[in-house]
């Protein structure tokens, strides 16, 4: 069996595949909402994503995405 993309661990950080999506959306200065319309996911679904993977990383804000990343 392949493991799926959006499982655990399944990519650096131990971020899943569409959190690492959603991260390096965010890093480039999106909105949840314009976020959410780019994965066709509600802006609630992408704010909960970063609940999760804000910790993971060691980081406190949105703006230490693109640092903690290595994007910025």
């Amino acid at each position: 069996m392949v493991p799926s993309s959006d499982g655990p661990a399944a990519e650096p950080f131990g971020l899943t595949g569409q959190e690492l999506r959603i991260a390096r959306l965010t890093a480039t200065g999106l909105s949840n909402k314009e976020i959410g319309r780019q994965l066709q996911l509600s802006p609630r679904t992408v704010a909960a994503h970063l609940y999760k993977i804000f910790p993971k990383l060691g980081i406190t804000s949105r703006a230490a995405l693109a640092h903690a990343l290595g994007t910025g």
